[in-house]
């Protein structure tokens, strides 16, 4: 397998830090080396989370430059957008189509971007952007919690790792009362991704 680098942002709250070492505990399973870090800041009010995970048979550092991102997972919208520059050109973008504005739009010293202006940031670096439904899939299911492992699951499509290694890996970090439904979050996410790619235009 090819180096992978990922890129995984969202808010506080919305399972991004269980979400990237569900990867990792995957990755080490099926025999790769990953290391990760992870950036909370004021996670707890709903800040910005951010979290570096590099994957390869060895790897020195977690940390990835700018432009060399191959893989941004994005649980909310305007994080991907502030987040475009680290891809690499022709990077993958999965970005879940959900607002959650931070302080200073809230507070009015700051204007949230519409959905064209992330789109155009992110279509600058790659045309293979995806936009999915990931929060209203999440509440369908009856559990908005599972939007992570949702996302998990449009992920897996670009990770070489076979379904029942994530499958393990997400009864393994789960207790046993939510695990039916976020295994069917996750194979939902993978059904989701197919047909949502924006054209770059």
């Amino acid at each position: 397998m090819k180096p992978v680098n990922l890129l995984i942002t969202g808010a506080g709250g919305q399972g991004i830090i269980l979400a990237s070492d569900i990867i990792g505990e995957t990755a080490i399973a099926t025999g790769y080396d990953v290391k990760k870090t992870d950036t909370i800041g004021m996670a707890q009010r709903g800040g910005s989370v951010l979290s570096h995970m590099r994957i390869a048979q060895q790897v020195w550092s977690p940390l990835i430059r700018q432009g060399e991102v191959d893989l941004l997972l994005a649980f909310e919208k305007l994080e991907a957008a502030r987040w475009a520059s680290y891809l690499r050109p022709g990077g993958i973008a999965i970005v879940n189509n959900h607002a959650l504005p931070p302080l200073s739009v809230s507070l009015g010293n700051a204007r949230y971007p519409t959905d064209d202006e992330i789109k155009g940031i992110l279509r600058q670096v790659t045309d293979q952007v995806y936009l999915i439904e990931g929060t209203e899939r999440a509440k369908r299911l009856g559990n908005i919690r599972t939007l992570n492992i949702f996302m998990l699951g449009c992920a897996s499509l670009f990770l070489p790792f076979k379904v029942n290694a994530w499958e393990e890996s997400i009864n393994r970090r789960l207790p046993e009362k939510v695990r039916q439904i976020n295994l069917t979050a996750f194979n939902r996410g993978r059904k989701e991704l197919k047909g949502v790619r924006i054209s770059k235009g």
